[in-house]
């Protein structure tokens, strides 16, 4: 309990109403301090970051795959580190982490110049190796572990109103996610985009003192109860009915694969997109602000599936739930394939909207109540670890398609061949409790 209090006044136990709410709002904000290390925050520096430093499209995907796939080996690690050392001391240094790299990154220019003059050699692989190294600092903290902490400690304050407390918190997280790329372009025209970088990593440094202060992990910690129930008038038999699974355990159910396959499809296709939405819509004649304009009728559409899905999500399958993200995937893959024609935009914003909104109920709702509380960072850093890793292939397999076969179109076949495999696969899955 003192351990729990370090640093702070802030005392949950002593509140005059349920600390989940306060752990709630502070959490949604720490899912929304990760957008720097997230994909939509990326994406809108691809171009002017790419030109800074010399590098070709394909260079500038490939540092990020190499650097994302490296944060992936480290990002299951953290889920280990969240159960031994709880939400409030791993979110604190991811976001100290997450800063600090934002800062370097926004000087990296100067950096690889000076590197190229004290070894008098002048090459795409300095500027390359530096910011591979970058893209893993900002991917391990800012999609990985910042991401993964903030929404499982809103996870351990509620059990049985998970899904309507996760819908709160998913309309937040969505409508900063879909304002991003438009406020960080419009960022990045007032000040360019060193200084944009060093704004945001001041914001962090800020919202790490927030953490400090605001996050707890666990209920039980302060000789509370998720969701706010008296301990006398808790059932002691219903409250054992839970069966807390192992990292191990859970991997030999298909319920883990299939759900955190899907789960990886939605962070490949997302990252790939949206990296190269502007060079994408480009490809078919579409301007910038209209290919960044797609972003707010997808976050309509990803908000209304999030809300419904949530709150029905404390009394229906979440198999249901499994086939229409992946029905979302295929009108998401047809809508890239046929891009050259109006319908193909309404597809695009349909599918990722609809896979948006369930992405946002599966990965917070699914694993509690799948496989329990007690190892819950371990079972969700071994799945943030396939999203990562997908996340990080993504860029450099649509780059690729681009450069060497003309379009981003045939990425769709791919896609497609795979969520067939998912659906076959996910006929037979069921909820292990």
């Amino acid at each position: 309990m003192q351990n729990q209090n370090r640093i702070t006044l802030i005392k949950p136990q002593e509140f005059p109403f349920f600390y989940g709410y306060i752990v709630l709002f502070i959490g949604s904000l720490g899912i929304l301090a990760s957008i720097p290390g997230q994909t939509i925050g990326v994406s809108v520096f691809t171009d002017p970051v790419k030109d800074a430093l010399g590098l070709t499209r394909n260079e500038f995907s490939n540092a990020y795959m190499i650097g994302t796939l490296l944060s992936s080996a480290l990002v299951a690690r953290a889920g280990i580190w969240f159960d031994a050392y709880g939400a409030r001391y791993v979110a604190f240094f991811a976001t100290l982490l997450l800063g600090v790299s934002l800062l370097i990154f926004s000087v990296s220019v100067e950096i690889s110049e000076a590197i190229k003059s004290l070894f008098n050699f002048d090459s795409w692989l300095i500027p390359f190796l530096l910011i591979t190294l970058l893209f893993f600092l900002i991917r391990f903290s800012g999609q990985g572990v910042l991401t993964m902490a903030s929404r499982n400690m809103i996870m351990m304050w509620f059990k049985k109103n998970r899904g309507k407390i996760n819908s709160i918190s998913s309309i937040t997280v969505s409508l900063g996610f879909s304002s991003a790329p438009i406020l960080l372009n419009s960022l990045i025209d007032d000040y360019g985009w060193a200084s944009s970088w060093q704004i945001m990593a001041m914001c962090l440094f800020i919202f790490g003192i927030c953490i400090l202060q605001l996050y707890r992990n666990r209920p039980e910690d302060f000789n509370l109860l998720p969701d706010g129930y008296d301990k006398k008038e808790v059932d002691q038999e219903a409250e054992e009915m839970e069966t807390d699974f192992t990292l191990k355990e859970a991997k030999k159910t298909r319920a883990f694969w299939m759900f955190g396959l899907v789960l990886a499809f939605n962070s490949f296709y997302v990252t790939g997109f949206t990296f190269h939405i502007v060079s994408i819509f480009g490809s078919q004649d579409y301007t910038k602000a209209e290919a960044i304009a797609i972003f707010l009728p997808m976050s309509i559409i990803a908000i209304s599936v999030s809300t419904l899905c949530n709150i029905l999500s404390d009394y229906i399958q979440h198999k249901f739930y499994l086939f229409i993200m992946l029905a979302g995937g295929v009108v998401a893959s047809l809508g890239l394939l046929f891009l050259a024609n109006p319908i193909g935009v309404y597809l695009l914003v349909g599918g990722l909207g609809t896979m948006g909104g369930l992405f946002a109920v599966i990965n917070a709702v699914t694993w509690p109540s799948f496989f329990g509380r007690k190892y819950l960072g371990s079972i969700t850093g071994k799945v943030m670890s396939l999203l990562v890793i997908a996340s990080a292939i993504a860029p450099s397999l649509f780059s690729y398609c681009f450069t060497a076969l003309g379009s981003y179109r045939y990425i769709s076949y791919i896609t497609l061949v795979f969520l067939l495999f998912l659906i076959v696969g996910s006929i037979k899955v069921k909820n292990p409790q």
